[in-house]
């Protein structure tokens, strides 16, 4: 290529690159303009990542019957709820067998937490052990119910197949497993992930709310899929009655920072303008976000009607919180920034997020 080609070609690409920024603000602008959004966090950078993994924490393990450093590996993906007036902060925690375990940490100022030395939440000598084993429990979502029970989503993972499960406490720490939300024959078999209730703010609390008699459940990690109940344990899934096939609320989008995969981040919020869903995303090797490296995790907003869970209204054009950091950047997986905890705690919001599914940070809103 000749001098005067080069010139041409890098000035032609630096003009596509500058377009491509214009474009991105222009977006976000536009995004943040959105009355029904929840936008505005800022990561705490002072104190961030506010977890990181430790080798002296030991559980003596009921399956294997051997004491594991339990979360030796890295700590990712935390849900949160308001009790007490503290935030307790439930999280995913892997040993460097890679088997998943569900740790609590807690917190006066939803800044600075103090680790539970054992999981609270585990594989055990019960009848879900067949879904559990060896991959562990991942990924928790926690909201309330009406009469203060509290009510947990996760993925059960046997090493092959993950499957979206539910399981109820009152104190946190001791559990009901209630096993696969997809409890239909034809479901068993089905990889399924990452319930989010659709709920209600009371105060600091966060409480399943009923619409249409049902309580809602958006869930899914490619398209999004929803789920209703009458209790809150047993759970349909929207099909289509012609297929059989469950029927898509979400899809990716070529182009944007969300054509990989989208996946449910906390519980859907019921607000005035409609149900708020945050939503994870990965920006896909072609026809994505290029700004983004590809396989990027980010994350976005929804609107969803709320007389009708199933109906999309609108949809941030741009992600919200993205990896920068070096601790979101580099690790077990890089690139990710993934949300799974929020709360109103002493009059602000507070959000919580896994990096490169090592770390675990917060922004604050």
């Amino acid at each position: 290529m000749t001098t005067h080609l080069k010139l041409v070609y890098y000035g032609l690409l630096t003009t596509l690159v500058l377009s491509c920024q214009q474009a991105q603000v222009v977006q976000i602008e536009q995004d943040v303009q959105k009355s029904w959004t929840m936008t505005g966090f800022v990561k705490v950078d002072s104190i961030n990542p506010i977890l990181s993994p430790q080798s002296d924490l030991i559980f003596d393990c009921p399956v294997s019957n051997t004491p594991v450093r339990w979360e030796e590996r890295n700590v990712l993906n935390p849900t949160a709820v308001v009790k007490d007036n503290q935030v307790h902060l439930i999280y995913r925690a892997q040993d460097n067998a890679m088997t998943s375990r569900l740790g609590l940490a807690v917190s006066n100022d939803g800044l600075h937490f103090e680790k539970q030395p054992a999981p609270i939440f585990y594989p055990s000598q019960d009848s879900m052990l067949v879904y559990e084993w060896p991959g562990g429990v991942e990924d928790p979502r926690i909201v309330e119910s009406e009469d203060g029970n509290y009510v947990l989503t996760y993925t059960a993972y046997d090493g092959k197949i993950a499957r979206l499960c539910l399981a109820m406490s009152t104190d946190l720490r001791s559990w009901t497993k209630y096993g696969p939300v997809l409890s239909e024959e034809k479901y068993q078999d089905t990889w399924s992930k990452s319930g989010a209730i659709v709920s209600s703010r009371k105060g600091n609390r966060i409480v399943a709310t009923k619409i249409m008699d049902r309580y809602w459940m958006y869930f899914g990690d490619t398209d999004l899929f929803i789920a209703s109940s009458a209790d809150l344990i047993n759970w349909e899934v929207a099909e289509n009655k012609e297929t059989q096939e469950m029927i898509s609320v979400l899809h990716p989008r070529m182009g944007y920072f969300d054509s990989r995969l989208v996946e449910p981040g906390p519980y859907a919020l019921l607000k005035e303008e409609g149900i708020l869903l945050i939503y994870n995303a990965s920006n896909a090797a072609n026809f994505s976000d290029p700004l983004l490296p590809k396989f990027t995790y980010a994350a976005g907003q929804a609107l969803y009607d709320k007389d009708e869970p199933f109906k999309l209204i609108d949809r941030m054009d741009s992600y919200f919180i993205h990896p920068e950091k070096d601790y979101e950047k580099v690790g077990e997986v890089n690139e990710v920034c993934f949300v799974e905890g929020l709360v109103y705690f002493k009059g602000r919001w507070f959000l919580y997020y896994g990096t490169a599914d090592s770390k675990i940070a917060v922004a604050v809103k």
